[in-house]
């Protein structure tokens, strides 16, 4: 037979070439996370998109985007095509000496300068640090805790990432490694000036560098930003960790206590997500402090009576609300955002939302025992964010706790993967007890995958042949800073038979009849690291069905009553119970 003259043939070829291509292009570019995706979007948006509402929507924004600093041109032309380098060196840096800074904002800075509050985190990008910091950006596995291996993204490793201490007033380098295969970048909140033209989009490989001065003192979240889209997608998926910047100025506390604090905590509570509808809906499988369930119950934190004991504390959320607190204590003070000037007396909680925080200082009582720290919203204190703070005379003071999520060596971690209970990820199938597969019987003839949190879902979809699936794109967000972030598609990499949906904005669909049985694989192309499986097959062949076992049940239920009903008939006759006929007279 000669294929290429057979019109199903040809399809299935012609499918196969253009998903080959899409990955090609997804898994050898190191900077965007397709470029072919991007510029094929433009394209309909000129062409077949054009008139529709969503089309002449995106084309607005696009134009509007146009021409802003830093901002890379979708369509490879102009000022901004493609990616801005970071500003030019000035003939003035600043220096600790020389503060004179570029020469068109020379009247800016003058200005800043005189006034009696600090100045933004500004410095030309050719000055001497004082501080110089690094973070590596990757795809990875963490150890969380009870059996439990999440898949997500990860920052040197960990989840959460290094604790960055730096002094109010220092230059601060701070330099991101893209050890991941996709891109990635960073967002800093302790700088008070434009990031993400520097660190908005780094390329698998890639290194970039930025300057700056920190000027306000406080406690703060550093997270993954590559832009767009993937800036709260890499924050659901675990990238982010605590900065602090150290006052110049005591806090109330210290001054009256004449001294600093004998036990530093710093504590991040985070949450993390099984499956991106469940991070959009806010709904956690986990929430804990620094990076482990239940992490200070397995490894209480130790004080002695009378230790003067500071926290800082962020919740780097993503979604809830956090109320920590510690039974048997009442602060001394606390600090709105970690900034002595916003010392406030007394309290039992601080209430921070995503990316809130504090420094809470306060005294251990003369009365020894256990104190149990919790987050008071107490549904997540019940998933993992609890933990103890254990007073005892023979504590070893003075301890400083690290918010760096758990490290594991090679061996711990092998040992740990033999043994685990359960794998979880927001973006590809975890364990079945985690992602169990939704089934359908061969009454169904259309199921619904939506695309929504950089996730399909159901992500494990168990069909009869002849089910047709229909995949409907629910992320709404769709272009920012020249890339089209929120499309998706549904491209098959291993199967019986490949498909490939077009690219998918915000609630358009594409639909496939499953006819040949088998397992297929399928991912996102604009997104690799999003993946789905359908199985297709009778239910009762593979995955539990829940309408198999219902229909086998009732066929052995019919039989068994028959059964029943002719042995009783049986025996009623062989002791003469049925009554004889009346005869006619």
């Amino acid at each position: 037979m000669n294929i290429f003259k057979n019109k199903t043939w040809r399809v299935r070829i012609s499918l196969f070439c253009l998903v080959i291509l899409l990955n090609v292009l997804v898994f050898t570019n190191s900077g965007d996370t397709c470029p072919y995706c991007n510029k094929t979007f433009y394209d309909e948006l000129l062409n077949s998109r054009a008139n529709t509402l969503g089309g002449r929507e995106l084309l607005a924004s696009i134009q509007n985007q146009e021409g802003i600093s830093g901002v890379p041109s979708v369509s490879g032309n102009g000022e901004n095509a493609g990616l801005v380098n970071p500003v030019s060196l000035e003939e003035n840096p600043v220096t600790p000496g020389n503060t004179k800074g570029p020469k068109d904002f020379i009247e800016i800075i003058k200005r800043d300068e005189s006034l009696p509050i600090p100045m933004t985190s500004f410095v030309p990008q050719n000055v001497v640090p004082d501080k110089k910091v690094t973070i590596e950006l990757a795809e990875g596995e963490t150890y969380i805790g009870r059996g439990v291996m999440f898949k997500g993204f990860t920052t040197n490793g960990t989840i959460p990432g290094p604790t960055v201490i730096v002094d109010e007033g220092d230059i601060v380098d701070f330099t991101v490694v893209n050890k991941g295969t996709i891109p990635h970048g960073a967002s800093i909140h302790a700088a008070y000036t434009q990031t993400s033209k520097y660190l908005g989009k780094i390329g698998a490989g890639e290194t970039k560098s930025i300057l700056f001065r920190a000027t306000v003192p406080g406690v703060y979240m550093y997270h993954c930003s590559p832009g767009g889209h993937a800036i709260p997608m890499h924050i659901i998926f675990g990238q982010y960790g605590m900065m602090v910047v150290k006052p110049k100025k005591k806090y109330k506390m210290e001054e009256i206590m004449k001294k600093k604090p004998d036990v530093e905590i710093y504590l991040v509570q985070h949450e993390l997500y099984s499956s991106g509808k469940d991070a959009i809906e806010g709904k956690p499988i986990y929430v804990m402090f620094n990076g482990k369930i239940f992490r200070y119950v397995d490894e209480p934190i130790s004080a002695k009576p009378g230790d003067f004991v500071r926290i800082y504390f962020l919740n780097a959320g993503p979604n809830l609300i956090s109320t920590l607190h510690i039974v048997g204590i009442i602060w001394d003070y606390v600090y709105w955002q970690g900034n002595p000037n916003n010392a406030m007396p007394g309290g039992q909680t601080v209430l921070a939302g995503p990316a809130d925080s504090w420094v809470i200082d306060f005294r251990m009582p003369p009365d020894e025992g256990t104190y149990t720290l919790l987050n008071h919203a107490v549904g997540s204190a019940d998933r993992g964010a609890i933990g103890l703070l254990v007073c005892d005379k023979n504590a070893q003071t003075p301890v400083t706790i690290k918010s760096d999520g758990p490290v594991y060596s090679a061996e711990e971690m092998k040992d740990i993967k033999s043994k685990l209970t359960r794998t979880i990820s927001p973006f590809e199938p975890g364990s079945p007890d985690v992602d169990p597969p939704v089934v359908y019987g061969p009454e169904t003839k259309e199921v619904t995958v939506k695309i929504i949190g950089n996730s399909f879902s159901p992500k494990v979809l168990h069909i009869a042949p002849g089910t047709t699936v229909k995949w409907v794109n629910e992320d709404v967000f769709s272009f920012m800073e020249g890339e089209f972030s929120g499309i998706h598609t549904a491209s098959s990499y291993e199967g019986p038979e490949s498909f490939t949906s077009p690219l998918l904005t915000h609630t358009e669909s594409f639909t496939r009849k499953f006819d040949k049985d088998g397992q297929y694989k399928y991912l996102c192309a604009p997104h690799p690291y999003m993946k789905g499986l359908i199985v297709v097959g009778e239910p009762e062949s593979g995955a539990a069905s829940s309408f198999g076992w219902i229909k086998w049940l009732s066929v052995i239920s019919f039989i068994l009553i028959l059964i029943m009903l002719l042995v009783l008939i049986s025996l009623r006759k062989r002791y003469g119970l049925i009554p004889k006929q009346s005869v006619a007279t």
